[in-house]
């Protein structure tokens, strides 16, 4: 019986995808909150901007932690990769065995 995915975050793949897709929700809110800091500095809205600054801050917070949180995923991915790569199949051990007692 094979093992169905019910929500994204079922495997390393749909986290790192989601991961993928806040990443550039991030960078485009990321870029309007620039201009918005921009229009306020002209506009001469100083409490506007101080608090459109810290939204940005906030923002490029998050943007690390989902970049590690990236990076992360992809070691695991890398990691598993690996593992099961390594891993031999049930029949190719039993012939390493019987060879070895032979």
């Amino acid at each position: 019986m094979s093992y169905r995915n019910e929500t994204p975050f079922d495997s390393i793949e749909g986290s790192y995808e989601y991961i993928e897709l806040l990443s550039e929700a991030l960078a485009e809110t990321r870029r309007d909150i620039e201009a918005e800091i921009a229009l306020s500095e002209i506009d001469g809205a100083e409490r506007r901007t101080k608090a459109l600054q810290l939204v940005a801050y906030n923002l490029m917070k998050l943007t690390t932690h989902v970049t590690t949180s990236r990076r992360i995923l992809n070691d695991l991915r890398s990691l598993r990769r690996l593992l099961l790569s390594e891993r031999r199949p049930e029949g190719n051990v039993a012939r390493v065995r019987t060879a070895g007692q032979v």
